[in-house]
């Protein structure tokens, strides 16, 4: 049986891209027992694996001495035969160069994946490839999850992900959500999706459909673990979100989903595999930026896209 170690990547989005590759790892590694490790939000993806033996939550930012944190975790784990990090920071080598185990590998960007244009899922699949002289193609995107609780909702669901931990400059504007989902009120419920950073703009969202007495509103932003955020996607009917770590958790439902881009580039960060996307974009000559806040301070990536071209995408795509 084989001992492996996977570092995952940091965010929730990153996470859930990850996932092809680890199950092409898994695929050549069958008989497996499988330590993963990596932050709060990374490790709850994979809290109901199969194949996972251990999860650990990296604390090592919290501790006074970080390296010295990790090098202790590292060494209290044993030994293993295989080490990966999905991660390339300084504090991921150390990790790795602490660990002991017979075959080590560190994600970066190597002569396979280092080309503009080529979707994150492809170069972490690239990765592990390189790392282990293979050539497995990445399939969907996989999260297991506990028997999924049937939707209380009379109506479908539309989901309303306004947030994205990034930066402001991935965000569509408060009123425009709003606009469309006043729209859609009268045949959707809405739910409004977000962590505890996102619960200002999802509060706007909400008084801004009480002041148009829509009242099928549930505002559950702050409100959810991530294992309850993966359940509340898994029962959408249709979800209008930023380029963000919960549309990337749609793409694994296959999720009717409306994704809004601005500054970040579609191509490399789009949903993976998922036929029931619509990417929504107005091009600009400074756009994608690739910047938290918009440099050039007038956002038009995101102010030149309206409610209309969100209910005109879903009325072509037959979903209202």
């Amino acid at each position: 049986m084989s001992k492996i170690f996977i570092e995952l990547p940091t965010w929730l989005g990153d996470g859930v891209m990850a996932t092809p590759a680890i199950e092409n790892l898994l695929k050549i590694y069958p008989d497996v027992q499988l330590t993963v490790f990596g932050s709060f939000v990374a490790t709850e993806l994979f809290k109901h694996h199969p194949k996972i033996e251990r999860i650990i939550v990296d604390t090592s930012k919290q501790s006074s001495n970080r390296l010295l944190h990790l090098y202790k975790t590292a060494r209290a784990l044993g030994k293993f035969d295989l080490a990966l990090s999905f991660r390339s920071s300084f504090a991921s080598k150390w990790l790795l160069f602490c660990l002991s185990a017979h075959k080590k590998a560190l994600y970066g960007r190597t002569r396979d994946n280092c080309e503009n244009g080529i979707h994150q899922v492809i170069r972490y699949n690239n990765f592990v490839n390189c790392a282990l002289g293979q050539n497995l193609e990445p399939a969907d995107l996989t999260l297991f999850t506990k028997p999924l609780s049937p939707s209380t909702h009379r109506k479908p669901l539309l989901g309303l992900n306004p947030g994205s931990t990034y930066g402001s400059a991935k965000r569509w504007y408060p009123n425009e959500f709003a606009q469309v989902a006043i729209v859609l009120s009268q045949n959707f419920d809405i739910v409004i999706l977000g962590g505890p950073k996102e619960k200002d703009i999802a509060h706007d969202i909400e008084q801004l459909l009480i002041e148009q007495n829509v009242v099928n509103v549930i505002n559950r932003a702050g409100t959810m673990s991530i294992e309850q955020l993966i359940e509340q996607i898994a029962q959408l009917d249709i979800l209008l979100t930023n380029d963000s770590g919960p549309m990337h958790v749609a793409a694994a439902f296959k999720i009717k989903t409306v994704a809004i881009f601005g500054p970040t580039n579609h191509i490399e960060t789009h949903q993976w595999h998922n036929p029931n996307e619509f990417i929504l974009r107005k091009p600009t000559e400074c756009a994608p930026c690739m910047q938290r806040e918009c440099p050039l301070k007038h956002h038009r990536c995101m102010k030149e896209i309206h409610a209309e071209d969100v209910l005109l995408a879903l009325a072509n795509k037959g979903w209202i």
